[in-house]
């Protein structure tokens, strides 16, 4: 027994009446399922319930199916990662540096400026106040909202996480393969990992199994207080781009991770390289540091070994979240409609399996 499965559905349930977790978590290990719940409403309006083949918004966690087609492009020497995005996509005259690579993109120590700088307190639903989010359809869509704003810091001094690096680098895919980001993930990620549910789906077009996005409304008097729920539908594109917005149901998440592990997606080179910290950001919790890999990044003990390889989504609306421990060859993964649902329950997780290890 990898977590107690009672004690578990306990914790959840309670988060549940607490209208502070809707959504699904799932626990594999080896491929075999150790627990599975849905919880919550996937429509508040008509009640509709989560389930397990329900497609969630994962936010951006759709970085990782971006590194990877990334990475293939590399396997088939259509660009390498000292090959500047400038010189690529021909962006000279931007304020991108030209020495910023697909290495710095794909592991955020480019530098360059985002368009809502997060790690700053920016908000990314701000952007659609003076702009209606429908108008951003397509990946070149997104470039006057960076390309020409001053730079962070140059490429390779620093770490900082940057959304519209991997818009960047969602280009350089569209260009290398000749077709647009969505349609090349759905061909050559999503249909060999099996992940016969995701897509990436228009908030304006009626699809099933989809969980829709709720932000709570305080009480006026009580910020505590829940009155009412609105729905994130202008708090981003409508589509999803190379940074984010894939839905996915919480078993295809667990097949991609699968698949790229058994070497079906990637060289064998490149696949251990996807599972390996490339650069050290900053200390953590307990000693630890955080290193940045390409699209996931790792949590590592001080005595240098990788305790687990991790990838969040956040959104208004949206919260998600997979976590990957090598040692024990254990997958979780949350995904919640809600924006604060996933993240205290990753880790009551995660101090589960911590006891039930020792």
């Amino acid at each position: 027994m990898i977590i107690d499965a009672e004690q578990l559905e306990t914790y959840l349930r309670a988060r549940e009446a607490q209208e502070c977790f809707s959504g699904v978590v799932l626990i594999t290990q080896a491929g075999e399922t150790h627990f599975a719940g849905a919880y919550g409403y996937a429509h508040r309006g008509w009640q509709v319930r989560n389930s397990l083949d329900v497609r969630f918004d994962t936010a951006s966690v759709t970085k990782l199916f971006t590194a990877v087609a990334t990475l293939q492009m590399i396997d088939r020497g259509q660009f390498a990662f000292d090959t500047s995005a400038v010189s690529y996509l021909d962006l000279h005259g931007t304020a991108i540096a030209p020495d910023a690579t697909v290495f710095h993109l794909l592991t955020h120590t480019s530098g360059i400026a985002d368009d809502a700088d997060e790690e700053a307190g920016e908000r990314y639903e701000d952007l659609w106040r003076a702009k209606p989010n429908y108008a951003i359809a397509e990946t070149a869509d997104f470039l006057p909202q960076f390309a020409y704003k001053p730079a962070n810091f140059a490429p390779g001094a620093g770490c900082r996480y940057n959304n519209c690096a991997y818009v960047l680098l969602g280009l350089m895919v569209e260009r290398a393969s000749g077709l647009r980001y969505r349609d090349y993930v759905r061909q050559h990620i999503f249909a060999p990992a099996g992940m016969t549910a995701s897509d990436f789906l228009r908030m304006d077009e009626v699809a099933p199994n989809v969980a829709e996005g709720y932000a709570p409304i305080a009480d006026a008097q009580d910020n505590e207080r829940t009155v009412g729920w609105k729905k994130n539908i202008y708090s981003y594109p409508p589509v999803g781009s190379p940074d984010g917005g894939a839905y996915v149901t919480a078993s295809d998440l667990d097949r991609f991770l699968r698949s790229l592990k058994a070497g079906k997606l990637l060289s064998p080179a490149l696949t251990a390289a996807f599972f390996t910290p490339q650069v050290d950001c900053r200390p953590m919790r307990d000693g630890w540091s955080k290193a940045h890999g390409y699209g996931l990044w790792f949590y590592v003990e001080p005595s240098g070994r990788v305790l687990f390889g991790e990838k969040e989504g956040v959104n208004v609306g949206v919260s998600a979240v997979i976590r990957h421990f090598p040692d024990r060859d254990i997958n979780v993964i949350l995904l919640s409609n809600l924006e604060e649902g996933v993240w205290e329950p990753v880790w009551a997780i995660h101090k589960m399996l911590m006891t039930s290890q020792t």
